[in-house]
């Protein structure tokens, strides 16, 4: 005796039915990932990926990255389940390039069409955007950090700022930290040579800016308020004295 067919063909026409919207009947050929942005340039960066056999679909990304940094994690990029060669992502790149404090920054914009190299364990992992050392864009398709021992991309570890950017750096954070001594200096003497105007001075600010520091005091003629600031100025000037030592110790 044959079975009543319309058993099976209920749950068969549903999934017929709702094809069109959801995917549910079929398991999907692409799979999404997170996505990594690496910059092992000393110009800020900045990327989004799409991927070009979805046409519908808008770039994923559009984080900055300092020089020698790395992103957090954005959504997604789309790979396909399984690899193949000739798997191609469009990556639309921008990086900033300092012409000098007369000249401003120079926007470069770029496209690259990038092979997605071969899934190290068979399996698609999150997708790295790497701009590398000499300008050029790669990606890596890994779950594991460049750092990570199994990281498959060719250039292993992360950025590593050169001598110059670092110079650099460290002349800036030096000239910060002298400029809060000579701050320190100035409202020390100030102070001291008519502590009432100083006082009044602060306090305004402070009304404005910063009134959690005013509380507990009468008012700018408040003799605590003057040996407040004194101790305030003076805790400035050691932190910053501090902060030239250390620099000076670790000059590149």
């Amino acid at each position: 005796m044959l079975k009543p067919i319309w058993k099976y063909a209920v749950p068969v026409l549903a999934c017929l039915l709702i094809q069109p919207a959801l995917t549910a009947c079929s398991e999907s050929t692409n799979v999404d990932v997170n996505l990594h942005g690496v910059n092992h340039t000393v110009d800020t960066f900045s990327y989004s990926v799409k991927n070009p056999a979805l046409k519908d679909q808008p770039g994923a990304g559009g984080e900055l990255i300092d020089p020698y940094g790395a992103g957090g994690t954005t959504c997604c990029a789309t790979l396909p389940k399984t690899w193949r060669p000739g798997i191609k992502l469009q990556v639309n790149a921008t990086h900033w390039v300092d012409r000098g404090p007369e000249n401003g920054l120079l926007e470069v914009k770029e496209t690259h069409l990038v092979e997605v190299p071969q899934y190290p364990d068979g399996k698609p992992g999150e997708l790295w955007v790497l701009r590398t050392p000499d300008g050029k864009v790669a990606i890596v398709s890994s779950d594991f950090q460049p750092d990570h021992p199994n990281w498959p991309g060719k250039i292993k570890g992360w950025p590593v700022p050169s001598l110059k950017y670092r110079q650099e750096r460290w002349k800036i954070l030096l000239h910060h930290e002298l400029g809060g001594i000579d701050d320190a200096l100035v409202l020390l003497d100030e102070l001291e040579k008519d502590p009432e105007k100083s006082a009044r001075e602060a306090w305004q600010l402070a009304e404005q800016y910063d009134r959690e520091s005013i509380k507990g005091f009468s008012g700018p003629n408040d003799s605590k308020y003057i040996i407040y600031l004194k101790s305030r100025y003076e805790k400035v000037l050691e932190y910053s004295r501090d902060k030239v030592k250390e620099l000076m110790e670790v000059r590149p």
